[in-house]
């Protein structure tokens, strides 16, 4: 159904339907931001990444179905960044939360590296880049 509803915006508007959604719409992102003070492993860094980015993308569903779906068509743009701590994570956290953007946060089970509970990860969005910027422009790249 959403192919056939690209091809029909396609055909009317005489332009690829991604540049549509832009224009209309805005640019969409999805940032996960990890904790660098942990010492996890590359592959526990993903693991923690992967579940921010789901939980995240779910929290979008539920809030704006139209900027999720877009931002699959645009091809899941994301942004990975580090966070020193735990208080960076949470006020991270806080600012997406109160700013209305979809957003999760992780607590590792505790069953390799670290002990269970500990705050391991954020995902925001998938939403409007310029919102996701105006919270994370300070965070460096993982």
């Amino acid at each position: 159904m959403i192919k056939r509803a690209k091809n029909v915006l396609e055909r009317v508007f005489h332009r690829d339907f991604e540049q549509i959604i832009r224009e209309k719409m805005g640019e969409f992102k999805q940032a996960i931001i990890l904790r660098t003070d942990l010492g996890m492993g590359k592959g526990k860094l993903v693991a923690q990444g992967a579940h921010a980015s789901i939980h995240a993308f779910q929290r979008a569903v539920e809030k704006n179905k139209e900027f999720a779906y877009a931002w699959e068509e645009e091809g899941c743009r994301k942004i990975v960044l580090r966070a020193a701590g735990e208080k960076e994570l949470m006020v991270i956290y806080e600012k997406a939360k109160q700013n209305g953007l979809p957003v999760t946060y992780i607590r590792d089970a505790g069953e390799t590296q670290i002990p269970a509970g500990t705050l391991t990860a954020v995902g925001i969005g998938p939403w409007k880049a310029g919102e996701i910027d105006e919270i994370t422009r300070d965070l460096k790249l993982l």
